[in-house]
This record gives C-alpha cells, sequence and structure tokens, in this order.
C-alpha cells in the first residue's frame, strides 16, 4: 500500500498553479487590451498616442529652434526647466479639483492648453515669450508625460478595468505612449532635410511643426470628448482629496521625486545635445537612435506584466531598474559612438518596466477616490525634481563634453531603487496579498489531501 501511494508535494502544487498562472498572463499580456477593457480605456490611449507622438516630435526638435534662434545649451536647460515646474504647477492643481470638476472637463481644457502652446511656440520671438509659454503650456522636453493629462488619465483608466488585469492596461497605455513618442522622435528628422529640399528657411519649418503640435491637440480633444467617464463631479467639494491615503501618498512621492531628480539629468533634449556634442552626430540620427531605444522601452512594457505577476510590482520595479543604471554610468566612459549606443540600448530595454507597474502600484494601494490626487500628488514631485536638474545639466554640458549629467543621474537613480526597495516591498497591493492567501490555502489544502485516512499503513 505504502508503495502505491505518494503524497502530493504541497511544493510542486504550488509550482505548477503558479507556471499556468504566468503562462496565461504572458499569453494576454501580447493581447491590444485587457479582455474586460470598457471601450473609454479605447479612447484614453488613443489620445495618449496622439499627445506622445506630439512630445516625443518636439523634444528633438527643441534643442534645433533654440539654436536656430540665437540661444545657448544653458537656455535650452533653462527652458526645460520652466516647462517642468509649470507642469508640476498644473498637475498639482488638477489633483485638487479633479473629483469635484469631473476629469473630462479638466482634459478638454488640456488640449486647449496644448494647443495654445503650439501656436505660442510657432509665433513668438524672444526669450521671455517663449518661457512665459513654456510654463504655462503643455511642452514635455523629455520622454516620459510630466503633464497634467497624466493623473487624469491613469486615475480614468483604473476604473476601465479589474484590478486583475490592471498592470496589463497600464502596460498596453505605456506601450502606445511609448511607440507613439519614438515615432514621433524618428519624423523629427524630416524637419531638417526639409530646407535642403525645399529651399525654405529651417525656421518656418520648425515654426510649422510646432502647429502640427497644436493640431494634434485639437485631434486629442475629440477623443476625450467620447469619455463616458469623469464627466461629472464625484464627491462633494469639501471632501479632502486624499484621505486615509495621505500617508502612503507623501512616502511614496518622496522616494519617486528621487528618481524623477537623477532622471532630470539626462532628458531627452539634453541627451540630444550630448550625443551632438560628444560625437558630432547630426539629429537625424540621433532621431534614428532614440525612435530604436523607444521601441525597445516599448516591449519591455508587455514584458513587466508576467514579471509583475510572478514576483510582484516592487520587485520588478527595482530588479529591473537597478540593472539599468549601472548600464547608464558607463555610456560617458564609452569611447566610441557604437559603444555609447549599444549601452543606452540595453539600458533603454529594461529601464522603463518601472512604469506601468508603478503606475498600476500606486492606483492599487490607494483608496478609489484619492486615485486621482494620489497620481497628481506622486507626480508633482517627480516633475519639480526633475525641473531642477535640466538646468544643472546644461551647466555642466557647456563646462565639459565628459557625460557628467549621465553618470551623476545614473547614480542618483539606483540609490532610488535600492530605497524604494527597502520603503516599500512589505507594502503589497490587494491583488498580491489575495494570491498569497489563496497560495497559502492551496498549500495547506494540498497537505490535507495528501494525509493517507486514518487506519492507512505508511
Amino acid at each position: 500500500m505504502s508503495s502505491l501511494w505518494r503524497p502530493a508535494s504541497p511544493l510542486r502544487f504550488a509550482a505548477r498553479s503558479r507556471h499556468a498562472d504566468v503562462t496565461m498572463v504572458t499569453d494576454r499580456a501580447w493581447r491590444l487590451l485587457p479582455p474586460d477593457a470598457t471601450a473609454d480605456a479605447r479612447w484614453l490611449i488613443a489620445a495618449r498616442g496622439l499627445r506622445a507622438f506630439g512630445d516625443g516630435l518636439v523634444s528633438v526638435l527643441l534643442p534645433t529652434y533654440l539654436f536656430d534662434r540665437g540661444f545657448d545649451v544653458f537656455t535650452v536647460g533653462i527652458l526645460s526647466t520652466l516647462t517642468l515646474l509649470g507642469s508640476a504647477a498644473l498637475t498639482l492643481g488638477v489633483g485638487a479639483i479633479t473629483n469635484r470638476l469631473g476629469h473630462r472637463p479638466l482634459l478638454l481644457v488640456g488640449c486647449v492648453l496644448m494647443a495654445g502652446t503650439g501656436v505660442g511656440f510657432a509665433t513668438l520671438e524672444g526669450f521671455w515669450p517663449l518661457a512665459i509659454v513654456a510654463f504655462i503650456g503643455t511642452l514635455n522636453p523629455s520622454a516620459g508625460d510630466v503633464s497634467l493629462f497624466l493623473p487624469l488619465e491613469q486615475s480614468l483608466l483604473t476604473q476601465t478595468v479589474g484590478s486583475r488585469h490592471r498592470t496589463a492596461l497600464f502596460a498596453r497605455y505605456s506601450l502606445v505612449g511609448t511607440l507613439a513618442g519614438a515615432l514621433g522622435t524618428l519624423s523629427a528628422g524630416l524637419p531638417t532635410l526639409i530646407p535642403g529640399i525645399l529651399a525654405v528657411p529651417l525656421r518656418e519649418v520648425l515654426n510649422a511643426v510646432f502647429l502640427v503640435y497644436a493640431a494634434l491637440a485639437s485631434l486629442a480633444l475629440v477623443y476625450y470628448r467620447r469619455l463616458s467617464l469623469g464627466v461629472t463631479p464625484t464627491v462633494g467639494p469639501r471632501a479632502a482629496p486624499l484621505g486615509d491615503s495621505r500617508g502612503i501618498v507623501v512616502r511614496l512621492a518622496a522616494v519617486f521625486s528621487l528618481d524623477a531628480f537623477g532622471g532630470g539629468f539626462f532628458v531627452q533634449s539634453l541627451l540630444v545635445v550630448w550625443l551632438h556634442q560628444r560625437f558630432g552626430v547630426s539629429v537625424s540620427a540621433i532621431g534614428a537612435i532614440l525612435f530604436v531605444a523607444n521601441g525597445l522601452s516599448a516591449v519591455s512594457f508587455l514584458v513587466a506584466v508576467p514579471l509583475s505577476r510572478r514576483f510582484g510590482l516592487i520587485n520588478t520595479m527595482v530588479f529591473t531598474h537597478l540593472p539599468s543604471n549601472v548600464l547608464l554610468l558607463l555610456v560617458p566612459f564609452a569611447p566610441t559612438l557604437g559603444l555609447a549606443v549599444a549601452l543606452l540600448l540595453a539600458r533603454y530595454a529594461l529601464s522603463q518596466m518601472d512604469v506601468p507597474t508603478r503606475t498600476s502600484y500606486v492606483m492599487a494601494v490607494v483608496a478609489p477616490e484619492a486615485r486621482a490626487a494620489a497620481a497628481s500628488v506622486t507626480a508633482v514631485p517627480r516633475s519639480l525634481a526633475s525641473a531642477v536638474s535640466p538646468m544643472l545639466a546644461g551647466y555642466l554640458l557647456t563646462r565639459s563634453a565628459f557625460g557628467w549629467p549621465l553618470l551623476i543621474g545614473g547614480l542618483l537613480k539606483a540609490a532610488y531603487d535600492v530605497l524604494l526597495l527597502l520603503t516599500f516591498r512589505a507594502l503589497r497591493p490587494p491583488e498580491e496579498r489575495e494570491m498569497r492567501a489563496s497560495a497559502a490555502h492551496c498549500g495547506v489544502q494540498a497537505t490535507s489531501d495528501a494525509r493517507p485516512p486514518a487506519g492507512t499503513p505508511v
């Protein structure tokens, strides 16, 4: 009897169950949208793609635009700082009033500001007029989204899908934004070629680019008008934006700000400047490099879904982000363009897996009514922290072409990874706690089922 009866191993049972679960999640990770996502998710992601294309286009051309007007590298850093400071102020204000006014009206106002930004840069001259438009507008000098649209879209997306597929939906949201941004950076090389082909001044071509940016805002407005969520206020006028989630949000904002401060040292516009100074690369070539880099980042968003399911959101954020920062530290020491590009591409393949997981984590650990404010409050310190460093990086690039901004930024972001793990590894999202409880229950049940009946010889 003992030779025929073998108790089932709880560990083996849990491993098989987990493997099957991860395989199923991996298959779903490559679908266009999660199966339970509503139509509102499609409109939000489509609008995100339009905005990202415009951001990618102008972030690469912004240095060329300013150099054509007689400004120097330091001015590029100052205007990048002003855009991020303005975005921080707008984002904070949006988070405080979203539940009182509704998401959709604020998204429409944001589109109007985006259109005004494009028209302003296309028609105005001089540093101070451009500085004012940069501060109150939606111009984005970085590869990521740091605008007032971010907390509005994130909090709405959470309402369009179940908690099980929340990370997968944010992966698609990041994927579309990154692919569209990559297409924008690739397209940035075309305006610099048009003057030689059509014999028109470069300034007129660059002005037309910013009018295209304004037109994209108008198209995004059409998509936002189709939303059925966020049309009306959701709380009373005196409700606290964060409520009981204030402590968690403040700690998250403090840790995220360190990461953003480090990232501000090599925003995309300044990375263009460094590659041009160090290796003499043309804008069109840099646009192609960034297109490939952002494409790798886009693929990594989907890879992050099964990884987060298997290892948890915090572990996925830290143990993919930390190696990418080690690669970043090596870039300034690269003696050739080929090696520098290879290190940058390897870094881009890993560095953005924390984007959908971070967003999903914030939305999971706060109360539903606090999500818009939480997205805003965690984004604002990131914007403020990243607003200071571009100006410092611009100054460093005027003193040396070595790549000090990349070195400093990599060290700061590596410190963020360690701090995030130490601070939040014990605070798990509800679905991870449920999975652990379910796994523990399955293990206990398997052990109970494996016990032989009373009186059975073993």
